[in-house]
């Protein structure tokens, strides 16, 4: 099932890229594989997939442990707690959740200096959710210069998570003021390549206005235990 799954979102993702007039293969596929037990996973990784996002810091590192395999990218996605960057820091390959400074700057310092710098996008809370992470679109530029300053860190992107919408329209709307303020990063800092944003139910709208990574999980996974 699961590699059957994950052709279908591949070939969705190329279908669009081409609608869209997109470069082939310029969209990265996120596999969110949180509250999935490892046997999911390793279906995912034998079909071919090699980047995970993970919402818990321990479980997913557990994860990580466990597997052991370095050819694996491992996001973090997930709200940071401050007790939990050190935890963060020395398993994943990519924070796509920092949205402060106080967090930025304990993932700098918590990274292993053996380990290759920690990638890191900045969340950022497009529409103002109560219920949502993230920095707003005014503090974005701030931490973007505080990230590319610390010596752990590469800042490579944005990610957001924007209310949902069933209208494509209100959809792509938004996606396209996070695409400004991604472009707007690129012409300040040449690290900066990423662009995370739509999920299953919003990826047409988010490829459509320029996202690099889309988010999938349960298209690929199935349902998650409540």
């Amino acid at each position: 099932m699961i590699p059957g799954n994950l052709e279908k979102v591949r070939t969705d993702i190329g279908q669009l890229e081409h609608q869209h007039q997109r470069d082939p293969a310029s969209v990265t596929l996120l596999a969110v594989s949180k509250k999935k037990p490892l046997s999911d996973i390793k279906q995912a990784i034998e079909a071919g997939q090699r980047a995970f996002g993970e919402n818990y810091a321990d479980e997913g590192a557990a994860k990580i442990a466990e597997l052991a395999d370095p050819a694996i990218d491992w996001h973090y996605i997930g709200h940071i707690q401050s007790n939990k960057t050190r935890l963060i820091a020395s398993h994943y390959d990519w924070v796509q959740s920092a949205d402060r400074a106080k967090i930025i700057e304990r993932l700098s310092a918590h990274r292993p200096a053996e380990l290759p710098a920690l990638n890191i996008c900045l969340q950022v809370n497009i529409d103002a959710q109560d219920t949502k992470s993230g920095c707003s679109a005014e503090e974005l530029p701030a931490l973007a210069r505080l990230t590319s300053t610390m010596p752990n860190l590469v800042l490579r992107g944005i990610m957001a998570i924007p209310a949902p919408s069933s209208e494509e329209s209100e959809q792509r709307k938004v996606f396209a003021s996070l695409r400004l303020l991604f472009d707007s990063l690129r012409t300040d800092f040449s690290s900066v390549d990423t662009l995370s944003m739509g999920m299953s139910a919003d990826m047409g709208a988010a490829i459509a206005e320029g996202a690099t990574m889309v988010r999938v999980g349960t298209a690929i996974f199935g349902q998650r235990p409540s």
